[in-house]
């Protein structure tokens, strides 16, 4: 694995990320990095140097993922952190309710509407390395992508995860 770990390493950041965005739970996104940087030394001798190895990496990730949630029995689900996201910019209460909104209404999405929304949008990923990454054709990508815009902006604009204010005289 001659410099492999190296290269591992400058991914690590987003594999958090998109793992984190994934299950909505540090330790679980910190369980799900450490199990796909496990496989993937692993499996090194079978990355095709010159290949894209972030979008190995994600694949690999994406099939982790798949196969623990399919592990898990039906009807469990995880919670989110009780200090869900800490902001890096002004830390102002309206900004992190809007985010705290938003990554409520990213959980509530169909799993592979939100690991579409999430390679594309949060990891600026192509539709192309999408596909290659879920291993799905490219027009299934843009059709969950769009589904789960549309569905975003719903959940959005329905106030997820607003309680409902009454109007005290």
């Amino acid at each position: 694995m001659d410099g492999g770990g190296r290269e591992f390493v400058q991914h690590i950041p987003r594999l958090r990320r998109y793992a984190r965005a994934l299950t909505g739970d540090r330790a679980r996104a910190d369980d799900l990095v450490q199990d796909t940087l496990e496989r993937a030394l692993i499996k090194f001798h079978l990355w095709r140097p010159g290949t894209d190895l972030r979008a190995w990496l994600f694949a690999i990730m994406h099939n982790v993922f798949i196969n623990q949630l399919r592990s898990q029995p039906a009807g469990v689900s995880a919670g989110l952190d009780d200090d869900e996201i800490s902001m890096a910019v002004r830390p102002t209460q309206s900004d992190w309710l809007e985010v705290r909104d938003l990554q409520a209404a990213v959980l509530r999405l169909p799993e592979e509407q939100r690991e579409v929304l999430l390679l594309v949008a949060l990891e600026q990923m192509t539709y192309e390395e999408t596909s290659g990454v879920l291993g799905i054709p490219m027009g299934t990508v843009m059709s969950r992508l769009s589904r789960a815009r549309e569905r975003l902006r719903a959940l959005l604009a329905d106030g997820a995860g607003h309680a409902a204010l009454k109007l005290v005289k």
